[in-house]
């Protein structure tokens, strides 16, 4: 991976694993615990309209201290460097900061519909993306996505092209799913392995956000059309050539 442990690594990098060390550390002391649960997503966005912690969450050091801690700065460290490199700094935390709002919108949401539902967040609520490991979700796709071709040790032992780690991820979270019922956490870690993918796919990085707003409406008109083709007994027209879109009669 792009020189191992070796070669210049950008300030923001450094800043960025000194601030998740400082904010886990601020977790094991009782005066400053409360400032490290605050950060942290909860459902106290929708209880008490928290709604900092869409944004703070990933910056929130989670965990317990131990060796795997450790070793989720050390990858952090590998494969943030080389997004950077790659993105460039504005780049780099548009992705990270869009990436974790977006899955953290996603899981929120989830969760309310669960709730309405009747089933209550327990204490593993969002467990599965806090803190770090959600930085470390959005930098290992971002990773897979801009390098498909090269090659990742996984667990430092076996070659895999770093694309597969696009599904690799989602194996991994429904591993973890298993056993901490985090569904919310889980789809949110969903999500954001798509919308990384998305939007750092060469063809799509070029488009505007109101592009992909307008590519997600027409994808979003197309579904309803095929559900009302199929349920409703409409028939599909396709119009001028032009036009992409079908009517319906």
């Amino acid at each position: 991976m792009g020189g191992g442990l070796t070669g210049p690594v950008p300030r923001d990098i450094w800043l960025l694993l000194g601030f998740i060390l400082f904010t886990f550390s601020l977790r094991f002391f009782a005066a400053t615990a409360s400032i490290a649960a605050l950060m942290q997503l909860t459902p106290l966005i929708w209880m008490r309209g928290f709604v900092w912690q869409l944004v703070t969450y990933p910056f929130a050091g989670a965990g317990a201290p131990s060796f795997w801690f450790v070793l989720e700065l050390l990858i952090l460290f590998m494969f943030g460097r080389d997004v950077y490199q790659r993105l460039g700094r504005q780049g780099f935390w548009k992705v990270l900061i869009s990436g974790a709002v977006v899955a953290a919108v996603a899981a929120v949401a989830i969760q309310l519909l669960l709730r309405l539902g009747g089933v209550l967040p327990g204490p593993a609520a969002f467990s599965l993306m806090q803190g770090q490991h959600m930085l470390l979700v959005i930098l290992i796709a971002a990773f897979a996505t801009l390098n498909g071709e090269a090659t990742i040790y996984l667990f430092f032992v076996l070659p895999v092209q770093a694309k597969w780690f696009l599904g690799l991820e989602i194996l991994f979270a429904f591993l973890g799913y298993l056993s901490s019922r985090d569904l919310a956490g889980f789809l949110g870690i969903c999500v954001v392995v798509g919308f990384t993918w998305m939007i750092l796919t060469p063809s799509n990085r070029r488009l505007s956000l109101r592009e992909r707003w307008l590519r997600l409406q027409a994808w979003w008109i197309k579904l309803r059309l095929g559900w009302m083709k199929k349920r409703r007994g409409f028939t599909v027209v396709q119009g001028d050539k032009k036009d992409e879109d079908p009517w319906v009669h």
